[in-house]
């Protein structure tokens, strides 16, 4: 891939125009086309601005790719300051996604706590249910544009900055699994709970204690769900091959097809068209992308 092919490729993706382009520059219009048409070449320090602008190195800049040297390079190039977007984004999106279902989850609470007061209960659940609904759907609506990309095209990455990524993410592998093992916990001995009254072992004992049961599960909940987002979009970008192997082998497909998927579609209830999707939408997120091969540049 030539310069021209680069420079194009990297203000697209930034979503400059020439003029733009040129402004940040202090360049003409013109002398962008050219670049762009192969028709000239910057002087180096146009060079310079151009790799701290898109966050890329000068040997990328100048390095021409070998057309048959091997597997052919392609895909979309993503940028450290695209890549860090990305994550950032998918931190506030895990945030509310993690935050509705914990209030869906507590919506719950007042009916057991005011079980004698059926209005005081009943207006708390509405409340809370209906915050955790509003929080949630802002999550699954509030897609940014920008990174939609990311799950049509294959990603190219600098090698240095995936270096740099699985470093970061080295330093935080024991802290999520922790987190992710303590909200897995949270919820299993919260929920336990309701399993042994329904099954009678516990025999009412543990029947004062559902309040707190219900607020372990729902804070469990936000802790898992806004680990394993976080985790999942580490592995996006550092491990993505392996991540598309994972992701191909089954795992949506078993989700779809398991008996309470179909037990639901086979009802003729309106909500269970709603749940199902409310359902699919949360595990499109938890697995954040439909991920693509990536491969990496040479950084010098």
């Amino acid at each position: 891939m030539a310069f021209s092919e680069k420079l194009f490729r990297l203000r697209k993706e930034k979503g400059y125009s020439q003029e733009a382009l040129a402004e940040k520059l202090s360049t003409t219009r013109q002398a962008v086309s050219k670049w762009e048409n192969g028709q000239g070449f910057p002087e180096t320090e146009k060079l310079l601005m151009i790799g701290n602008l898109f966050e890329v190195s000068i040997d990328y800049l100048l390095k021409e790719t070998e057309e048959n040297s091997g597997r052919e390079e392609r895909g979309y190039y993503v940028s450290q300051e695209m890549a860090e977007g990305f994550m950032s984004y998918q931190q506030k999106i895990s945030n509310r996604i993690a935050a509705g279902m914990g209030l869906l989850i507590l919506a719950s609470l007042p009916y057991l706590i005011f079980r004698e007061e059926p209005i005081v209960y009943s207006i708390l659940i509405l409340l809370l249910g209906a915050a955790g609904v509003v929080v949630f759907m802002s999550a699954i609506l509030g897609d940014e544009q920008r990174y939609h990309v990311l799950e049509k095209e294959p990603l190219l990455l600098d090698q240095g900055y995936v270096k740099q990524l699985t470093d970061r993410m080295n330093r935080l592998k024991r802290k999520y699994a922790a987190v992710i093992i303590v909200g897995a916990a949270m919820v299993a001995i919260g929920g336990m709970a309701f399993v042994l009254e329904k099954e009678g072992i516990a025999q009412g004992a543990l029947v004062p204690y559902y309040p707190i049961c219900v607020v372990l599960i729902a804070m469990g909940a936000y802790l898992f769900i806004r680990t394993v987002t976080l985790w999942t979009t580490y592995d996006l970008l550092i491990n993505n091959e392996k991540y598309v192997n994972r992701r191909n082998a089954g795992f949506w497909r078993k989700i779809k097809k398991s008996w309470l998927i179909k037990k639901w579609r086979r009802r003729d209830n309106p909500c269970s068209a709603i749940f199902i999707r409310i359902l699919e939408r949360l595990l499109e997120r938890l697995l954040p992308l439909r991920a693509v091969p990536v491969r990496y540049r040479l950084s010098v």
